[in-house]
């Protein structure tokens, strides 16, 4: 068994209108999301999808908007950052998989897929956050860090600064 996503929006494809559909995490989902990410803070998470239907094949497009606060990779300070991100998503059904190996097309690397009728537009969000989030964001009081901790001098880092270490000793 596994827990419920921490955004989801399930939508049944047999009831799309030619309206977007807006999504807004609330105050619970953007603290879950946060802890998920490894985040300090999502303050806002949003988007506004239009969703077309060709057959079983949904297509959704639009933006995904976020303010989130993420941890310095170097200093750990809090880093205010925002995301604004053109998406498009495509959902399609699942398709039992019959071979040992499977070799994907291009263009089926970003479907995702679902069973049944719905599928879950919140969760695809919640994926899409954690792709536009920058791993190694650094804020202001990256370069004094690294000084104060020898990083910026030449051959101080990499893979043989320690055995070098030795080598003097």
């Amino acid at each position: 068994m596994t827990d419920a996503p921490e955004l989801s929006r399930i939508i049944d494809r047999r009831h799309l209108t030619a309206r977007p559909v807006r999504v807004e995490a609330d105050a619970d989902e953007r603290k879950r999301l946060a802890t998920r990410f490894g985040l300090v803070a999502v303050d806002r998470l949003e988007a506004e999808l239009a969703l077309v239907a060709e057959g079983e094949r949904v297509t959704a497009t639009g933006r995904l908007t976020a303010a989130i606060v993420q941890s310095c990779a170097v200093s750990g300070d809090d880093l205010p950052a925002t995301i604004d991100e053109k998406l498009t998503l495509v959902f399609v059904p699942e398709q039992p998989i019959e071979a040992e190996e499977v070799e994907l097309e291009e263009a089926e690397l970003d479907e995702i897929a679902y069973t049944g009728t719905t599928f879950d537009l919140g969760e695809a969000m919640a994926q899409s956050l954690a792709l536009a989030i920058d791993p190694y964001a650094c804020g202001p009081e990256a370069d004094r860090v690294r000084e104060e901790a020898g990083l910026n001098q030449p051959g101080a880092g990499g893979p043989f600064a320690a055995l070098a270490q030795l080598r003097k000793n």
